[in-house]
């Protein structure tokens, strides 16, 4: 049986996940539940699957669901502390980090320090505090399996090699802009930027996807998941998303993991590795695609990729600054407060404003963030 906590239940991750676990009752039990958003979707996945613990990270609306949920057993906590208790819950063996953002950092690494498995998809983690959570994960022998599709992709591709692994290769959909020029995205309403060709995905990772960032920080999340420097990771444009991804070896083979573009694969196989079950859902058919198509990235359309190659260069907090410039600036355009071209333009200015700290310690990680959305905040008001 195994047991998980759920970090971010209520997003995109979460729900399909807690569709994977609905799928395998038999074999796994959920012990917490983790969000930040909806309560009302949130009761309905407390009364179904009945965790014991549950973290409602705002305080106004963990006392609103409390009320809600007096006729269960279920313990409500609330804010940093209640989602590091949700990550403790004593009968989890893994802990499915899903939550969007830096918020997810110390949660792991208690987890991690707790002898939790962890299943990843909270990309700023190993982004920002990869050189904190590898060796923590190391020593006190935990397993981190990647649940991002393309990371997932990779590490499945590196089960059967036999050999060394020369080169990553990443691919990437070119989100809803691919072949566009930059004077062409000026105007680039919300709506236009969430209309994902292929994935179904949270605003904020659809809206990094659009921009190029999220495979930047694929690139900066690859590096630490797979000990690869980034000169050893290629990015290519795949428009059909059925390559997920691929492994180059030193005697020049390349294996990659094909699939539908569904994140509950992922999920699944994060879930109950090292094992492989039924999964239920649409089986790739070859023959019905008839082609499959790759390109190189166009870096000057969409810069949020060579910005990220820049603050790995750069190392220390500067993929701090990049992760938490990208958040404020996302933040900002959902909110209709900047351009779409904005996002990738602030990102550049944050990290030329920026010092760097070599080796930074948590402390130093976390005020890196505040520093940079401040200096985002700022120059909000003067534009």
């Amino acid at each position: 049986m195994r047991v998980i906590s759920v970090l971010g239940s209520t997003g995109s991750i979460g729900t399909q996940a807690l569709d994977v676990v609905r799928n395998n009752l038999a074999d796994v039990r959920v012990a917490a539940l983790a969000v930040f958003g909806s309560i009302d979707l949130l009761e309905r996945q407390v009364r179904e699957f009945l965790p014991r613990l549950v973290c409602v990270y705002d305080e106004k609306r963990a006392a609103d669901f409390k009320m809600r949920v007096r006729d269960l057993s279920v313990e409500v906590v609330t804010g940093m502390d209640g989602l590091i208790a949700c990550a403790l819950a004593a009968e989890a063996d893994m802990v499915l980090s899903a939550v969007v953002g830096m918020i997810g950092i110390r949660p792991v690494m208690e987890a991690i320090c707790a002898g939790k498995d962890i299943a990843l998809a909270n990309k700023e983690t190993l982004v920002t505090a990869g050189h904190l959570i590898m060796p923590l994960a190391k020593e006190h022998g935990v397993r981190l399996l990647p649940v991002d599709s393309e990371h997932s992709a990779i590490f499945q591709s590196l089960q059967g090699g036999g050999g060394r692994a020369e080169k990553l290769i990443l691919t990437a959909s070119g989100g809803p802009f691919r072949g566009k020029k930059r004077k062409e995205l000026v105007g680039v309403t919300v709506e236009q930027a969430l209309r994902h060709p292929n994935w179904s995905m949270g605003r904020k990772i659809t809206i990094d996807s659009a921009t190029m960032v999220n495979k930047g920080l694929e690139v900066m999340e690859a590096c630490w998941l797979f000990d690869m420097p980034a000169d050893k990771i290629e990015v290519v444009i795949h428009p059909q998303s059925v390559v997920h991804s691929a492994v180059e070896y030193e005697d020049g083979a390349v294996i990659a993991q094909l699939g539908m573009p569904d994140m509950k694969l992922p999920i699944q196989y994060a879930l109950f590795y090292p094992q492989r079950r039924y999964f239920p859902g649409k089986r790739l058919s070859l023959a019905e695609y008839g082609s499959l198509t790759f390109e190189r990235p166009d870096m000057e359309q969409l810069p949020g990729l060579s910005l990220a190659l820049d603050a790995l260069r750069a190392g220390g907090s500067m993929p701090v600054v990049y992760n938490a410039a990208n958040e404020y600036a996302v933040a900002r355009f959902l909110d209709r407060e900047i351009r779409f071209i904005d996002i990738t333009e602030w990102i550049g200015r944050a990290m030329q404003a920026h010092s760097v700290i070599h080796n930074p310690s948590l402390a130093q990680i976390l005020k890196a963030e505040e520093e940079t959305k401040s200096f985002l905040q700022e120059l909000l008001k003067t534009e």
